[in-house]
């Protein structure tokens, strides 16, 4: 008998992680990278998360057509239906729809959780309880359930939840508003209310209500998704894509979805998380040595230096005296020496000024 009502898992792994540039390249981005020299790739680590959660033939994963082999290089054991490859990037928006096309086409009662394929988790048991517990009250509720955790500090590079009125279930919340990397003094201010959680980029539903979102808010782009022929079917697909997915909107699932459907709501979450999209972010996550410097599978001497991030090739050595607050990368062409402090828009500066100056081979 067919199972259905079954939980399904959507790993976002299309974006180019410029914002850790130059160890994040458009032709190697993050998500494929075994950034801490432990043996598995960010990609690796979130399937490896979700495979004890769900059944793995329950795993989709997203991605831009440009980085289909390297999916298929870090997890052999997904099927071939279960990689989705935009021919063209369209941000999240779209490519969440056709991941959720293709899953209500096996299972229409089935619940879903979205998330990205660059978090640090802490600790997995309190993750998968929230996760399994979110499962539960979306295929209870008509709603769509985002995982938020609280500010340990005020960082500009996240987004932001105000919680509301509580729902009914214990830690859950009707969500008030969407502040996606606000000005440090406004993310401060968040953090001290108390009303505010960091956005975690998680989210929950059933195929079915989020159908009925993704349609009240891009209806063109719902319609001609659900009519592709041959659900993930790569192939058949690409040649669809080809001829549509062009027209799609540029849009990110948040300001699609999250921001314009009623019944949003927020689980207050403890199992330890960081977003490891950016170098500020990780400095902040990572446990630090002395001065507490932050060294990432490198080799590196310092002398009088505090308060950095140090990511360096294999094979390299750096020596460092009298730096405080700075980035240091180095990957291939590219060394980066920069300060630390809230760097993210200033990194995307710099690898678009690189590229018009200098060309593709830098990025």
């Amino acid at each position: 008998m067919e199972k259905r009502n079954m939980g399904y898992c959507v790993i976002l792994a299309g974006g180019k992680g410029r914002r850790l540039w130059p160890s994040s390249r458009d032709s190697y981005p993050k998500q494929f990278i075994d950034f801490f020299g432990i043996g598995r790739s960010q990609l690796q680590i979130t399937y490896d998360r979700f495979a004890n959660i769900l059944p793995k033939e329950n795993i989709i994963v997203t991605t831009n057509k440009e980085y289909a082999d390297m999916v298929k290089l870090q997890l052999p054991e997904l099927p071939e239906d279960n990689l989705i490859a935009e021919p063209i990037s369209r941000n999240t928006a779209p490519s969440v729809t056709w991941a959720v096309a293709t899953i209500a086409k096996r299972d229409p009662d089935a619940v879903v959780v979205v998330t990205p394929s660059d978090q640090f988790v802490l600790n997995d048991d309190a993750f998968t309880k929230n996760v399994n517990e979110g499962l539960q009250l979306v295929r209870e509720r008509q709603a769509i359930l985002t995982m938020g955790v609280k500010p340990s500090r005020p960082e500009p590079g996240y987004g932001y939840i105000q919680m509301g009125e509580p729902t009914g279930v214990e830690d859950v919340y009707h969500v008030m508003s969407f502040t996606e990397k606000p000005e440090r003094d406004f993310a401060k201010m968040f953090m001290d209310s108390g009303e505010f959680l960091w956005n975690t980029g998680l989210f929950l539903s059933n195929v079915a209500h989020l159908r009925k979102c993704f349609h009240h808010v891009y209806p063109e782009v719902s319609n001609a998704i659900a009519a592709m022929p041959g659900g993930s079917n790569f192939d058949n697909a690409l040649k669809f894509c080809q001829q549509s997915y062009g027209s799609f909107p540029n849009l990110s699932i948040d300001y699609a979805v999250l921001e314009h459907c009623s019944e949003v709501y927020v689980m207050k979450c403890d199992f330890g998380w960081a977003d490891l999209g950016t170098w500020h972010s990780i400095y902040e996550c990572l446990n630090r040595a002395k001065g507490d410097n932050v060294v990432i599978d490198s080799t590196v001497m310092m002398e009088n230096c505090k308060d950095n991030v140090i990511k360096l090739p294999k094979g390299k050595l750096a020596v460092l005296n009298g730096l405080e607050g700075f980035i240091v990368a180095e990957k291939d062409n590219v060394l980066l020496i920069c300060k630390k402090e809230d760097t993210s828009g200033q990194i995307r500066k710099y690898v678009n000024e690189a590229q018009l100056k200098y060309g593709d081979e830098f990025v």
